[in-house]
C-alpha cells in the first residue's frame, strides 16, 4: 500500500502526537487572526461562530492527510479545493493564492517550531521532508507560485510574513472569539503558547509579550509525559468537549479519508 507520507517519515512523528499538534494550532490560530485575507474565513460565519472548533477541525484534516494511503489523501484534497472553490463562487470572488500559500507555509512552519520546541532540533533534510509534504498538497490544488525548495521557502516565508499580515478589527474580534470560548485560564494559556512557537513578527503585531512563563513549565511538563500523566494536563489546555479530539490525535489514524 502506497501512503501520502512514508511511513518512516519526521512528518509522521510530528503529527502523531497530541502536544505537537496542540503548538501548531496555537501557532496558528495566532497567525490566521493577522491574514489579511482572514475576511474569507469570516464570510461563511463559521470561524467566529466557533473558532476553536475550526482551527481544530483544520489541523485534524492536515492529520488524516498525513497518514491517508495516496489515493484517499489526493481525493481529501481534492475535496478542500471543491469546498475553497464553493465559497469563491457564493461570493464571486477568487481567494488570492497567497492566502492559500500562507495556510501552507504555516503549516510548514509550526510542524518545525512545535517539533523542535518539545522534541528536539530537526535536520536539514527533515525540514525539506515536512516542505514537500505540504508542498505536494498545494501542487495537488493547482496553487500558483509555489516554492520548489525548501531554501526558496524560507525566503517566501519572510516575504509573506513582512506583506501579508494586518492587525486589523478582524484580529480584535478573533481574539476576542478566542477568549470567550476558552475562558480567561485557558485563552492565557493559548498567549503563553503562540510566544514559544510563533515568528518574532507575529508576536510584535499581537504584542504577546516576550517571555512566556510556560517555558519555565514545559520540563515538569515533558517528565509528566514520560510518566503518562500529561493527559490531565492536556485536558487543562482546551475545552472538555474536544476531549475525546485530543485523545484520538495520540492514536494513528487506522482508516482511510
Amino acid at each position: 500500500m502506497s501512503f501520502f507520507v512514508k511511513e518512516n517519515s519526521i512528518v509522521r512523528s510530528i503529527w502523531g502526537k497530541s502536544d505537537t499538534i496542540i503548538f501548531i494550532f496555537a501557532g496558528s490560530a495566532a497567525e490566521f487572526a493577522l491574514n489579511k485575507a482572514v475576511d474569507w474565513l469570516y464570510y461563511t460565519g463559521k470561524l467566529p461562530a466557533d473558532p476553536i472548533g475550526r482551527l481544530f477541525s483544520t489541523v485534524t484534516y492536515a492529520r488524516q492527510i498525513v497518514y491517508a494511503e495516496n489515493e484517499a489523501a489526493l481525493k481529501a484534497i481534492d475535496q478542500i479545493t471543491a469546498i475553497h472553490a464553493a465559497v469563491e463562487s457564493n461570493r464571486q470572488q477568487q481567494i488570492p493564492d497567497w492566502a492559500y500559500r500562507d495556510v501552507l507555509f504555516m503549516l510548514i512552519h509550526y510542524s518545525i517550531a512545535s517539533y523542535e520546541l518539545l522534541e528536539r532540533k530537526l535536520s536539514l533534510a527533515e525540514k525539506e521532508e515536512v516542505f514537500d509534504v505540504f508542498h505536494r498538497v498545494g501542487a495537488r490544488m493547482n496553487l500558483k507560485g509555489l516554492p520548489t525548495t525548501f531554501s526558496e521557502w524560507e525566503i517566501m516565508r519572510k516575504d509573506h510574513l513582512e506583506h501579508n499580515l494586518h492587525h486589523g478589527v478582524f484580529t480584535i474580534d478573533l481574539f476576542n472569539q478566542y477568549k470567550k470560548h476558552l475562558g480567561n485560564f485557558r485563552y492565557q494559556l493559548l498567549i503563553q503558547g503562540q510566544i514559544l512557537v510563533v515568528p518574532p513578527i507575529v508576536n510584535q503585531l499581537l504584542n504577546l509579550g516576550k517571555f512566556s512563563w510556560m517555558r519555565l513549565v514545559l520540563p515538569l511538563y515533558l517528565i509528566s509525559r514520560k510518566l503518562k500523566l500529561d493527559r490531565v494536563m492536556k485536558s487543562m489546555i482546551l475545552p472538555n468537549k474536544y476531549a475525546a479530539q485530543i485523545k484520538d490525535l495520540d492514536t494513528i489514524p487506522v482508516r482511510s479519508i
